[in-house]
């Protein structure tokens, strides 16, 4: 007689079901959209001030993003207090690396427009964003550097770890630091040809399955920055080259859209946000001819932004977005 296995004894069911603690599994993905909003109130605020319109609104918008991100941001440092070690949990996946990456950006944004109220305010701001960037950077680089050569490919979310850094520029030169600004600028341009060049070369060996296409717009964001930066700068030259290219680009993005958005919608769309405030930041920056093309995309950049982040932040309740995105728990 032939006894069979006993069946493998699973614990019983919790009842109630097992809560997360508060912001115990705040997922990064939520930061992207945020920094798109935050990008288009420096777009509005730009176009306002060209157009000789009353700021009003835009510092009402201004004041509700800058909280938003806030909240999302204490909502995160809960969780990293929690346990350190799952900001490490969160860069193993790509929404978490694009997100904590986004996390920082969105603080260098928020620190130039609180600084434009209060200074001292906006300096330890963006003081702290560039710190905690450049711990995230160290962090992503000594990850990789422990993945098997085959998980090291390059990606898009790439730039935001290693060439968001650029996105200070703006605010230190507003803070009257142009040394840091100029630091920044010069020390990115090597970083952002390289990722495009090795991400050309990929792209040309196999193309990205339909969930990852979305983070194709990332490849905006630098070429965009690059230009508001060099406007800001005083450097005319290189800001229309960083533009053109942006500019071409954007348009091979949106003749493109029905295959970068195949799957549907999803939290990845959030890459759409920042380039395109970028985008249109930069060319009101550089006027002329550039205005009105800008101008346009600002208001585009008025519907599709919000509309994206509304999307992402109602999964965020509930654990939703948590769940698709792979999100650590602390």
């Amino acid at each position: 007689m032939t006894l069979e296995p006993r069946p493998k004894r699973y614990p019983p069911p919790e009842f109630p079901a097992r809560q997360p603690k508060l912001f115990a599994r705040t997922p990064p993905a939520v930061f992207p959209s945020i920094l798109g909003l935050l990008g288009l109130v420096v777009a509005l605020r730009l176009a306002f001030g060209r157009l000789g319109w009353d700021q009003g609104p835009v510092d009402l918008l201004a004041g509700l993003v800058v909280a938003l991100w806030a909240f999302a941001a204490l909502a995160y440092a809960v969780k990293l207090a929690r346990r350190p070690g799952v900001v490490m949990e969160d860069l193993r996946a790509l929404p978490g690396r694009s997100g904590l990456a986004s996390l920082t950006m969105g603080g260098m944004v928020a620190a130039g427009i609180v600084g434009a109220y209060a200074a001292p305010v906006g300096a330890a701001l963006l003081v702290l964003a560039l710190a905690g960037h450049l711990v995230l950077a160290v962090l992503l680089v000594r990850l990789l550097a422990g993945l098997p050569p085959e998980a090291r490919a390059v990606n898009p979310t790439l730039h935001l770890s290693l060439v968001g850094f650029i996105v200070a520029a703006g605010p230190a030169q507003a803070q009257g630091w142009p040394v840091l600004a100029e630091a920044l600028f010069w020390a990115v341009i090597p970083v952002a040809l390289a990722i495009w060049a090795l991400s050309l070369r990929q792209f040309a060996a196999a193309v990205p399955p339909a969930p990852l296409r979305p983070l194709l717009a990332i490849h905006l964001a630098p070429a965009a920055l690059l230009a508001l930066v060099a406007g800001l700068l005083g450097k005319p030259v290189l800001a229309s080259l960083f533009l053109g290219l942006g500019t071409v680009y954007a348009i091979l993005l949106l003749a493109g859209g029905r295959w970068l958005t195949q799957s549907g919608p999803s939290p990845l769309w959030g890459a759409f946000t920042f380039p395109l405030a970028a985008l249109a930041s930069a060319m009101l920056v550089a006027g002329g001819a550039w205005f009105w093309p800008g101008l346009a995309l600002a208001g585009l950049g008025l519907g599709v932004i919000p509309a994206i982040a509304w999307w992402v932040l109602k999964r965020w309740p509930g654990g939703k977005l948590a769940a698709v995105t792979n999100a650590a728990e602390a």
